[in-house]
């Protein structure tokens, strides 16, 4: 098990994958990244944070077919 985090990232990436972020999300978990925080809302908008094994913190946006889901989505 790894230290706690005992000071900020210096830098934070956020990723936009070409699959869906839900599939990247996963594929990264599978990769071995840990799920730190969920800032995903139920229209599909928002963002997961991850952390890489050594703690780094990133996040992974929607990606460019998400949006247009949304948008052609009614609503």
């Amino acid at each position: 098990m790894s230290e706690p985090k005992e000071i900020k990232n210096r830098i934070h990436p956020c990723l936009r994958p070409e699959s869906t972020r839900e599939l990247e999300v996963e594929r990264l978990l599978g990769l071995g990244a840990t799920f730190v925080g969920d800032h995903r809302k139920p229209d599909g908008s928002g963002w997961a944070i991850l952390a890489d094994p050594e703690g780094n913190e990133f996040c992974v946006l929607r990606s460019a077919s998400d949006r247009r889901a949304m948008e052609e989505s009614p609503g």
